[in-house]
């Protein structure tokens, strides 16, 4: 339910506070207090973002001279991803390789074209395009895998999507930036490969050396990341709408629209195709989650650092949008019957077995 980079989102074998592998009392206590500090933390970013939105936007003349710590900001949020990802998370991707591909290709497939559908059906101003195309062509966040796993949906399906759409993320989102926006503004393709490298790729890959070398440490501070990583988002946003305050007035409303549609289909066309593909009710859930939710921090981050204030808008209102969506989706999911649950969720030495 949070915007993009969510750490500590709650999976089978994440260990958030113990060891992977422990089995103890404590370590499953501790494993739930990071759970549980996930979920509160998420279910709260809506509150925090929208809050920091109007603070941006009654003060603008605070938080504008901050935009170049934009940047730092999103590599902080992505180095806490870095640190909740293990090892096992990357060998999910090798044991059902062709479902996280899929996964992969209709996020980056889908969302960018739709984007354009509706920057063209809303004939949107060039500025305000390129930020929903922007979004469009984003990687997924690991807000997914947190509104996968309330929504009793394939959780190690969704981490393994992200980590992979956020390595393809360096080439991908500025390669389908430029061929989709390139009409409506120049778009600087290397610059931003090396922008996202920087700020994406080499946080997440720091902290997962990190992890590597110093998990009881991390397992330590678990409970606290998503909340730093909440604050950090509330940070980008605030900073975002303070850009574009005298824009919001004019904008603010076909920007919503535009936001909620482009969010809506893509919610659908992930379902849809994992439903097309005849895949379980868990993983239909968990694609329409990967696809539907965006990393819209990077975008917003882009978007300032690359085109314009105004450009930024748009991230940052799907940044309070998807969160609405997610959680009321994952609600409803929760309480749909579906089957039997995946493997990874119906095994007894999961902590997270049920919800």
């Amino acid at each position: 339910m949070s915007d993009s980079p969510q750490p500590s989102a709650p999976r089978s074998d994440r260990g958030s506070a113990a060891g992977p592998d422990s089995a103890t009392g404590t370590a499953s206590t501790g494993k739930s207090t990071a759970d549980r500090s996930s979920i509160i933390a998420v279910t709260a970013l809506p509150v925090l973002v929208v809050l920091a939105g109007v603070a941006g936007f009654l003060s603008p003349d605070t938080f504008t001279p901050l935009a170049p710590t934009i940047t730092w900001s999103l590599g902080v949020v992505m180095f806490f991803m870095g640190l909740t990802l293990t090892l096992p998370d990357f060998a999910r991707i090798a044991k059902r390789p062709w479902i996280a591909v899929l996964g992969v290709v209709t996020q980056f497939v889908a969302m960018p074209l739709l984007g354009l559908l509706v920057v063209t059906v809303y004939d949107l101003p060039a500025e305000i395009a390129v930020g929903v195309i922007l979004v469009g062509c984003a990687p997924g966040g690991t807000a997914s895998n947190v509104v996968t796993y309330l929504a009793k949906g394939d959780v190690a399906l969704s981490v393994s999507i992200t980590t992979l759409s956020t390595l393809c993320a360096p080439v991908l989102t500025p390669l389908l930036t430029l061929w989709l926006a390139g009409s409506y503004m120049d778009v600087p393709f290397w610059s931003m490969f090396v922008s996202i490298c920087q700020t994406v790729l080499v946080p997440v890959i720091v902290g997962v050396l990190v992890r590597l070398v110093a998990s009881k440490f991390v397992d330590r501070i678990a409970p606290a990341l998503p909340w730093l990583a909440s604050l950090a988002i509330a940070y980008i946003v605030a900073i975002v709408v303070a850009g574009s305050a005298g824009s919001i007035a004019t904008a603010g409303i076909l920007v919503l629209l535009a936001v909620i549609t482009h969010n809506l289909l893509g919610l659908g066309v992930g379902y849809g195709v994992a439903a097309a593909c005849r895949l379980d009710t868990p993983t239909r859930r968990a694609l329409a989650f990967e696809v539907g939710l965006q990393n819209s921090g990077l975008a917003s981050t882009l978007a300032t650092t690359y085109f314009s204030p105004l450009a930024a808008l748009p991230g940052a209102v799907f940044s309070v949008w998807h969160n609405v969506s997610g959680a009321v989706l994952a609600s409803i999911f929760a309480r749909l019957p579906y089957g039997k649950p995946p493997a990874e969720a119906t095994d007894p030495s999961r902590t997270n077995a049920s919800v």
